[in-house]
């Protein structure tokens, strides 16, 4: 073993935990954002469908590039990927904080898009370099159980600033965090790329780029626009020539920026659609849960930000177990067990009522943390190892894709069913109030109680109050049981497709944990 792969195999603990710190701010990104949704409602005057946006031109962003991210990554340097697009999320963290409008919060949180589609397959695709065989299943433990940290993390930590600041400090959070892991980065984390040095697939870039993009783009707008609306169409058939044209290209040019054969290895593909139906599933529900916690159960951001806890709880105790148990059972059992639990976690909280407080809310938590914590390690692990580790970019892109594609359809597919069903039920008792105070009452719950505040009649404010709670909790029951459907999907496919150990898919097995057959494996390194 060379110096260089030895010194990297002896600080490959630090490396993690390097990679986990840039980690956490991808993950900060989206949750302290969600608990600050109905802040910018007030402050800056967002819509709904604004809001939507917020959060979704990160998302769109963020998907699009991940492909040619990845593979920018695995060309160049994934380390370099890494400190520059810590860089980027910096510069558009702070951009954001200074937002006077949504129009331009939303153009910042795609600037930080960018930044996140080069740090997140970075993060993977080093932890697959540096982690040999044997140890890479833990590592990814590890990796999965920050995120899940993550996710209570930033609702914590934005309740706490909005309590005390203006929203403009959820961003301004992130800087600190990226400084130092820029600075960690650069001294712990050893660069590796593919060692062919391949030409790149400009053609394949813009096409991937272009095709994801049309396809989030398609999704998102569908509730709004409608999903059978000629411009719906459009914008999916545009995702789907695009896409295909990419695929042909890859399959003919000498040097693809992704090898599409990938997906007729069963691991792998088996593995991306049930990452993808979970997500479909678990953005969803976050999506709306923090709504739930502050317009029906009445808790400010704070307090709201605190009771998320419980879902990281799950995945921090299931994530790093799910190595161990997949190791006995194999990844079949493993990834269908955790997507059913958390289908029963979503079935579970489909009962909800206005009056069931608190409790239900923390139960559904644990349980679907612990299921997605249980489902991630192996799956993820099932993506990783069936990818060339001189693609380890692409491979983690892959990964990254198809959970940023089934969450943001899960925002889509269920928020729109959400507000479809909001609105039914508020058809009658929004109908005594003059058309346009009406129209903004149906709009979300979220608006109707800022309309109660403002009425005169007290008897008739509690009654729209009552009515915009029970019509957001019926429509939210509804919204959870075809997530329950979605996730059981996933399951059956984990079940039918997925092979139980690597070696069923024709891959020789991997070599077993002693020190000796560690390093014997030499990271790819430059």
């Amino acid at each position: 073993m060379s110096e260089q792969a030895l010194r990297t195999y002896e600080r490959r603990w630090w490396t993690l935990a390097v990679l986990s710190l840039a980690l956490i701010v991808i993950s900060l990104d989206n949750t302290i954002l969600n608990v600050a949704l109905p802040t910018l409602v007030r402050d800056l005057h967002a819509t709904s469908s604004q809001l939507q946006w917020i959060v979704d031109s990160y998302v769109l962003v963020f998907a699009g590039l991940l492909l040619t991210a990845g593979a920018l990554g695995d060309r160049f340097g994934r380390k370099l990927a890494l400190m520059a697009g810590l860089g980027i999320l910096g510069v558009g963290s702070a951009l954001a904080a200074m937002s006077g409008s949504a129009e331009h919060l939303i153009a910042t949180r795609a600037l930080m898009g960018v930044g996140g589609a080069l740090v997140m397959p970075s993060t993977l695709s080093i932890l697959t370099n540096v982690f040999p065989p044997a140890e890479r299943p833990k590592a990814i433990g590890i990796w999965a159980a920050v995120n899940g940290l993550s996710i209570p993390m930033g609702p914590v930590l934005g309740g706490w600033l909005l309590e005390h600041y203006w929203w403009g400090s959820v961003f301004l959070i992130n800087i600190p965090v990226v400084v130092i892991a820029v600075i960690a980065a650069a001294i712990l984390v050893p660069e590796s790329r593919d060692a062919k040095a391949l030409p790149l697939d400009p053609v394949g870039a813009v096409l991937s780029i272009a095709g994801l993009a049309a396809l989030l783009y398609a999704i998102i707008e569908a509730p709004a626009a409608g999903w059978t609306s000629g411009r719906t169409i459009a914008w999916f058939a545009g995702a789907a020539v695009s896409l295909g044209a990419f695929v042909l290209w890859e399959r003919r040019v000498p040097y693809p920026m992704f090898d599409t054969a990938l997906f007729k290895n069963r691991r792998f593909s088996a593995a991306s659609l049930s990452v993808t139906m979970v997500f479909f599933g678990l953005f969803g529900s976050t999506f709306f849960l923090t709504q739930h916690m502050q317009f029906v159960l009445g808790y400010d951001t704070l307090q709201t930000g605190v009771r998320m806890i419980p879902v990281a709880l799950g995945i921090a105790v299931a994530a790093p177990l799910s190595a161990r148990l997949t190791a006995r059972f194999g990844a079949k059992v493993m990834v269908t067990s955790g997507l059913t639990i958390v289908a029963l976690g979503l079935g579970l909280m489909s009962t909800a009522t206005v009056t069931s407080g608190y409790g239900l809310v923390a139960t559904f938590m644990i349980v679907a943390g612990a299921g997605m914590g249980l489902a991630m390690t192996p799956a993820t692990d099932a993506v990783m190892g069936a990818v060339p580790k001189d693609n380890a970019g692409v491979g983690s892109a892959v990964n990254d894709t198809t959970r940023q594609v089934g969450g943001a359809l899960g925002v889509a597919v269920l928020g729109s069913l959400l507000a479809t069903n909001y609105r039914d039920g508020m058809r009658a008792p929004a109908s005594a109030l003059p058309p346009e105070v009406a129209k903004v009452a149906r709009d979300s719950v979220g608006a109707a109680l800022e309309i109660t505040a403002r009425l005169g009649d007290a008897a008739a404010a509690q009654a729209l109050a009552n009515a915009a709670k029970l019509a957001f909790v019926d429509a939210m029951d509804t919204t959870l049981l075809v997530g329950m459907a979605v996730t059981l999907l996933g399951a059956a496919i984990a079940l039918l497709f997925l092979p139980a150990r690597a070696d069923d898919d024709g891959r020789a097995p991997e070599p077993r944990a002693d020190e000796a057959a560690v390093l014997e494996e030499e990271p790819a390194l430059v």
